[in-house]
């Protein structure tokens, strides 16, 4: 398998630890990274199943993360741009 990242628009479902007996599921698309203090967290822009939460960003931090589901993969740039390097003629 090769390597993945997580690129920005890439549609996703995050399962993360809520309280002591609650998983939180966060569906939405990824937009990028945060710090809380010392702490990575991923930032969610969730979608309509949230309701009136429906386009603010939620950010996980990395540690609670249980597991990510891809529901669409996005190419990120550098894929793009090695896409486009090559002549053919």
């Amino acid at each position: 398998m090769d390597d993945m990242e997580l690129v920005v628009g890439t549609k996703c479902v995050v399962c993360s630890m809520g309280s002591e007996k609650e998983t939180l599921v966060t569906r939405g698309a990824f937009v990028g990274n945060a710090y809380i203090g010392k702490e990575d967290g991923i930032c969610i822009k969730m979608d309509s199943s949230h309701k009136e939460m429906k386009g603010k960003i939620r950010i996980i931090p990395v540690s609670m993360v249980i597991s990510i589901d891809i529901l669409e993969k996005k190419r990120n740039r550098k894929q793009k741009e090695e896409d486009l390097s090559h002549y053919y003629g």
